[in-house]
This record gives structure tokens, C-alpha cells and sequence, in this order.
């Protein structure tokens, strides 16, 4: 959900204190794995926020496309398939993380994101049409019809 960077190894570890400290409330109505999961987006997702109010805060001076387009050029096709996770808002990404990404089934990334399953596939049906429109000029000859 973040992609490659320093605040990632940070989250990782953020993780597993939180669930030390939740230990005592956990239930056991889920699996730990997906406790775990849910702790690993929550993180993530806060983060995310804190990204953005710090873009807000400090704006580079250089047009954003330009950056987006020489930092595509520099990173090659997974650098076009992590701006356009980016894109995404952070439902459809989480759905997309977890389903494409991690390999969950359905049901799990349900219940890890606490949602029902229609609403998982309806993320996902949409999710996947906007990453096709976004990726097609540059993966034309790679994507199916």
C-alpha cells in the first residue's frame, strides 16, 4: 500500500507492537493473521494521510506530471504500476493490495477489511477497470479485451 520506502520497515514493526499491546482485548473472532492484516492497513492508511498533509504542506516547486513521468521512466513498469495504486482511493487500493497483491481470497479480504463480499468484488470490478484504463498506454500489447 505504500510502496518502497523508509516509513515501511517503521509500519512493520508498528505492527507487532500494537498487536502486543491488543493481546489482552483480543477475542479471538478472527484469525491472527487477519488481526494482523487489519493492523498492517490501519497503519498504512494513517500514513497515507500523514503523506498527503505533508505534500499539502510543503508542494515542490516542479510540475507533478513531470515528476510522475521521469520517475516512471526511472523505475520502469513497477514504478507505472505503484503510481497507479496511487491513484486509487484507499478502499479500492486496500481491496486491490489484499486480492491481487497478498493473493487473499475474497472472503478473507472481507473479513479483514470488515466489509461484505459484494462490496469486495464491486472494488475490485471497478479498481481493475480503472488500473486497465490507466496501464493500457503503457501495457498495451500485455493487456487483454
Amino acid at each position: 500500500m505504500l510502496g518502497r520506502c523508509d516509513e515501511v520497515d517503521e509500519i512493520g514493526q508498528q505492527v507487532f507492537i500494537r498487536f502486543y499491546e491488543a493481546l489482552p482485548k483480543f477475542r479471538g473472532d478472527s484469525s491472527v493473521k487477519t488481526y494482523l492484516t487489519r493492523i498492517a492497513i490501519n497503519l498504512s492508511l494513517n500514513e497515507l494521510k500523514r503523506r498527503k498533509r505533508r505534500f499539502m504542506l510543503f508542494r515542490p516547486v516542479e510540475d507533478a506530471a513531470e515528476i510522475r513521468s521521469n520517475d516512471a521512466e526511472a523505475h520502469g513498469d513497477m514504478a507505472l504500476i505503484e503510481q497507479a495504486l496511487a491513484r486509487l482511493s484507499p478502499d479500492a487500493r486496500d481491496v486491490v493490495v489484499l486480492r491481487l497483491v497478498n493473493g487473499y481470497s475474497t472472503e478473507e479480504t472481507a473479513e479483514m477489511l470488515a466489509i461484505p463480499v459484494g462490496t469486495v468484488l464491486s472494488r475490485l470490478s471497478i479498481a481493475r477497470k480503472k488500473l486497465r484504463d490507466w496501464l493500457a498506454p503503457h501495457f498495451a500489447d500485455m493487456i487483454e479485451e
